[in-house]
């Protein structure tokens, strides 16, 4: 990795690439400094010292703390992520949206205009819903309209300002703009989180007892990482022979290739999904302010939150823990079904005379290519949830609270490992036309 970031700092075109990719990620963490205008900074940090758990602690690590100060960026570029999948979830259930998408480069681009009116509308919603929300509860210095509407303004101008700041790095830069921010944003409060558990863990124990306890902290972490690699990079690869054909007087065919399966097919989206789905009540009732009470409604509200999961205090309420397994479980198989079609790559590779060796084209191969989905899905959610229980599990046995989480660790993981890989495949490139030139 850092062979090819040398050698990318070498060449001049990719090293002005990177250099603008820094200069934006420097303006972001810049706004993120920024205060929102008519706004309490002393209120959301105790909202934060009184209310913890996945909910908030995630969003706050991918908003890089703004949501916590409260800055101009708080909402980050959480509406474009959701819009995101909104419309992809979309592209498959309507037709129109269908056929847009396989148009080709005009219709991708029809497809994003539309993501960034959604992401607009999304981050006026999502905004609305702090100012008056928290506002109510004192985030405004003054609750009346003026102030609220200038929260929300400002909020949404801010999330519409990453949404750009983005798609400026995707075109002149380095890697997936979107999430490249979303990453920098999560790496900028693992020094907090490491202060945290330094404070916790290591601060004022004896040697032994404090380097014992750094030493499997950073294991742990390490293991993570490792793991969450091998995690992203495994793939089945499914051998795919084709057929010759006489065309004239020359032979063409004959090649063999594969069907590169990940394990890991579905990526973060099913941890993301299970995470919004079960957090989505907490949020509504913080936004209310209803605070804490007794009853069914506040016990089932206990058990949605991570928080009180694996806490030998409190196991009553690690029944949110299964609920979680499961709907990960869920997801994973629901996301790849509607992204990855084994009738539709049958089809295509009977069109072209590509046949899987000893399996019959058609129907078989279908049914072949989904019985080893379903067995690699399984593996890959299995491997997500492993990832993700393992800081829930500290946290709750060992009371870390921090920000920094399996679903954070994946994130930071995968972007690194595709934008590696982008900037290899430019090298690569560039050395090629190099070739040809010479």
């Amino acid at each position: 990795m850092f062979q090819t970031v040398r050698r990318a700092f070498q060449i001049a075109d990719i090293r002005k690439k990177i250099l603008y990719t820094l200069m934006m990620l420097i303006v972001i963490r810049i706004g993120s400094e920024l205060p929102t205008p008519g706004v309490d900074p002393d209120f959301i940090q105790d909202f934060f010292a009184q209310n913890t758990g996945e909910a908030f602690n995630f969003f706050n690590a991918i908003t890089g703390g703004s949501f916590e100060q409260m800055s101009v960026l708080a909402l980050s570029i959480t509406p474009y992520i959701t819009s995101s999948i909104i419309m992809q979830l979309l592209t498959i259930a309507i037709p129109k949206l269908e056929e847009m998408h396989k148009d080709g480069e005009d219709g991708r681009k029809k497809i994003a205009a539309i993501t960034r009116y959604l992401t607009v509308v999304l981050a006026l919603i999502q905004s609305t819903a702090m100012a008056v929300g928290f506002g109510r509860q004192g985030l405004l210095k003054e609750f009346n309209f003026v102030n609220a509407a200038i929260v929300v303004l400002t909020l949404t101008a801010g999330s519409a300002f990453l949404m750009w700041v983005g798609e400026r790095i995707t075109e002149k830069g380095v890697g997936n703009g979107i999430s490249i921010v979303l990453v920098i944003n999560i790496i900028s409060r693992i020094p907090s989180d490491m202060a945290t558990l330094y404070e916790q863990f290591v601060k004022g124990k004896s040697l032994a007892s404090g380097g014992l306890a750094a030493l499997i902290i950073l294991a742990i972490i390490l293991a993570l990482v490792v793991f969450v690699i091998f995690l992203q990079d495994g793939q089945r690869r499914i051998a795919v022979q084709y057929s010759q054909k006489m065309q004239g007087r020359r032979m063409f065919g004959g090649q063999s290739t594969y069907i590169p399966l990940r394990v890991n097919t579905a990526g973060v989206i099913p941890i993301i999904f299970a995470s919004s789905l079960m957090q989505t009540p907490i949020l509504i009732v913080t936004f209310l302010g209803k605070g804490d009470g007794d009853g069914i409604g506040s016990e089932i509200l206990r058990g949605l939150n991570q928080s009180n999961w694996c806490n030998p205090q409190q196991l009553q309420y690690s029944w949110g823990l299964v609920v979680y397994i499961i709907l990960t479980v869920f997801f994973a198989y629901f996301y790849t079904s509607i992204t990855f079609n084994p009738m539709e790559i049958a089809n295509n590779m009977k069109k072209s005379g590509g046949f899987i060796p000893g399996i019959r084209p058609g129907k078989p191969t279908v049914e072949y290519l989904t019985k080893i989905l379903n067995y690699i899905i399984f593996i890959g959610a299995c491997g997500l949830i492993l990832v993700q229980i393992v800081p829930i599990f500290f946290n709750g046995w060992l009371g870390a609270n921090v920000s920094f989480g399996g679903t954070s660790l994946i994130i930071i993981v995968s972007v690194i490992l595709e934008t590696i890989k982008q900037i290899e495949s430019q090298m690569l490139v560039r050395n090629y036309k190099g070739f040809l030139n010479s």
